[in-house]
């Protein structure tokens, strides 16, 4: 069978990062957003759009 090596490493390194805080999410995604804020790069966070009840397709 064929085996994606990335994959597999994905796989070992966030099942490592769960097992290093015991599968609790909450601190997981802390953990996250720490190395994220620590990371110096800038973070876009966009508002998501409204849906209108317009149709896509209007009739003339």
């Amino acid at each position: 069978m064929w085996q994606d090596e990335i994959l597999e490493e994905i796989h070992r390194i966030r099942e490592e990062h769960a097992k290093s805080f015991n599968y609790d999410l909450d601190a997981m995604f802390a953990d996250w957003r720490k190395k994220q804020a620590e990371s110096g790069r800038q973070v876009v966070s966009l508002t998501p759009k409204r849906r209108t009840n317009k149709s896509l397709h209007p009739t003339a």
